[in-house]
């Protein structure tokens, strides 16, 4: 059976993550992020693919993008994706898939959700015990957000910008953004829609995206659907 298309549109971001084959890793060391890195920068130049946050973990990572158009996204990761493994493969001695499968990617309603999913993947090193704070991770964009460096890779998006008038600010804002963490109904609703690779948003914000799209945007709930009591032989 065929794939269906991604849901892309226009100028709208995507949370997009990609794991290893069997929770293997695809980083062993700093040589593999800076080539990866190297790599992402070049395809998101060359299709106009603006990346506003990103993290680099051991066996997975997670990107915070807006493509100019629809399909350029795929076209910069299918770059990256080939030929990352094909020097990873090379550089370590070894051969096969590197990737589980393709990436995965999820619409984010900016207004609504875009912050918590930029706070989402700058604490995902907090959150699997890695580090104390997400800065002292390295592999991120947090850095950036903080005003701790000035990263070429990031495109800072409207809203991070909006969130003060100069630097100091927007980093000290942001600050505040990520201490105050994420409550365990947002990481379970962004995980939902990461994995179903549906659109993160309210109800009007989906109902724009099934009516442009003609696809599903909400997530459907994990399991085999319940028999009505007709079904069961109830009546």
């Amino acid at each position: 059976m065929p794939r269906l298309p991604r849901l892309e549109l226009p100028g709208v971001p995507l949370h997009i993550t990609q794991r290893g084959i069997n929770k293997g890793a695809i980083f062993l060391d700093e040589e593999d992020r800076y080539h990866f890195r190297h790599l992402l920068r070049r395809a998101f130049r060359d299709q106009a693919v603006a990346l506003h946050a990103f993290v680099l973990m051991d066996n997975h990572f997670h990107l915070l993008v807006t493509p100019a158009a629809v399909g350029t996204l795929s076209n910069a990761m299918g770059r990256v994706g080939q030929a990352y493994v094909q020097a990873f493969n090379l550089r370590h001695h070894r051969c096969g898939a590197l990737w589980q499968g393709r990436f995965k990617s999820c619409l984010v309603q900016s207004e609504r959700y875009l912050l918590t999913v930029m706070r989402y993947i700058e604490l995902n090193p907090v959150r699997a015990a890695m580090v104390d704070a997400p800065e002292d991770y390295r592999w991120s964009s947090v850095h950036t957000h903080l005003g701790r460096a000035r990263d070429p890779l990031v495109t800072p998006h409207p809203l991070y910008l909006a969130l003060g008038s100069d630097p100091t600010a927007r980093a000290d804002a942001y600050r505040r953004w990520l201490d105050a963490g994420i409550a365990p109904d947002d990481l379970h609703h962004l995980r939902a829609y990461a994995r179903q690779e549906r659109a993160l948003g309210d109800e009007r914000f989906q109902r724009m995206v099934e009516t442009t799209l003609g696809r599903p945007a909400s997530c459907r709930p994990r399991g085999r659907p319940a028999k009505r009591a007709s079904q069961r032989g109830l009546n």
